[in-house]
């Protein structure tokens, strides 16, 4: 009797210590939430609805998103923070988690604290830009007029934060210019006043920009990243021309809520990871200018503490005049 009492405790406490792993092989049997903590039709919205749609044709679960805008990303990464750690809600993430820290400090969640990592989808292809009313015609020359003439340039975005914000900061700090920021509640607002050159310098995303780039509303003079994009193969890399900004301000990766179990986690890591090795996803990639990464949860934990690290030391340095000192 003691025989059985014995292999009925030691089966119990083997299935109490795999308990995740039934969950993940379960996992999802009801529909999943994506939070986005942007507003819709913008790159990270567009990648999230496409990712979406792949994982619901996978799970045979719907997967829906759910744009959550406001407080420079806060607002929708809070409340990813609070959902139950049960896989069900995930939030995609962009550059704001490794920026926010510095810029936009909550008491509502912390990056690291409250979330747990499952993967570094991407980053976005980025392409400094002028307005046609402006008569530089090279990097070169937009650098020599900013370092003769502090702050008399100015750059939009749309807000503070954002890919245009943070991508410009760092242009600034390495080249060693002063451009003042330019924020704007609207995107339309920003193009409106870069086509008629009251905002002189742009620097951001391909998504939204392509097509004015294509038509010639605006003047594109280089794509940052680790090599020329196929979709403006004309363009040099600011590296080219000796502006080292390593990899692109803006990157996109998926979380959990602190305490989602492991096995969910890695479930959900690995089919993201077949998903952006579709065929039809990879000629989304490179029609969209993003450049997919993909990899382990350790590589997203990894490049969130550099990403924090990174954005504080730009702070101490002064490359965000008052914003830091909030």
């Amino acid at each position: 009797m003691r025989g059985k009492s014995l292999a009925a405790m030691l089966v119990a406490a083997a299935l109490l210590a795999f308990p995740s792993g039934g969950q993940a092989q379960n996992y999802p049997d009801r529909p999943v939430k994506i939070l986005i903590a942007f507003s819709p039709a913008g790159a990270i919205d567009i990648l999230g609805r496409l990712i979406a749609e792949k994982l619901s044709q996978k799970w045979g679960q719907q997967v829906v998103v759910e744009n959550r805008p406001g407080g420079s990303g806060n607002i929708g990464a809070a409340a990813a923070a609070a959902s139950p750690a049960d896989g069900y809600t995930l939030h995609f993430g962009a550059q704001t988690l490794g920026t926010n820290v510095t810029l936009s400090p909550t008491a509502a969640f912390h990056p690291i604290a409250s979330f747990e990592p499952i993967m570094l989808v991407g980053t976005a292809l980025e392409v400094f830009m002028v307005s046609n009313e402006t008569p530089y015609k090279s990097v070169k020359e937009v650098i020599d007029y900013a370092k003769a003439n502090p702050g008399k340039l100015n750059y939009g975005s749309v807000g503070i934060g954002t890919s245009a914000h943070l991508a410009t900061v760092l242009f600034c700090d390495v080249v060693g210019v002063n451009i003042q920021h330019v924020p704007y509640s609207q995107m339309a607002q920003t193009y409106t006043d870069i086509f008629s050159g009251r905002t002189q310098v742009y620097f951001t995303t391909a998504g939204g920009s392509l097509p004015h780039i294509k038509s010639g509303k605006i003047r594109a003079l280089a794509v940052n990243g680790p090599s020329r994009s196929k979709l403006l193969p004309e363009l040099p890399t600011l590296k080219e021309l000796g502006v080292d900004m390593q990899d692109e301000s803006s990157w996109y990766g998926f979380f959990a809520p602190k305490g989602t179990p492991k096995a969910v986690i890695d479930k959900v890591s690995r089919d993201l990871q077949e998903v952006i090795d579709m065929p039809d996803m990879r000629e989304r990639e490179l029609a969209l200018g993003y450049r997919f990464i993909g990899g382990s949860p350790q590589r997203l934990a990894d490049h969130l503490k550099a990403e924090i690290v990174k954005w504080e030391g730009l702070a101490k340095k002064g490359a965000f005049g008052d914003i830091a000192k909030k």
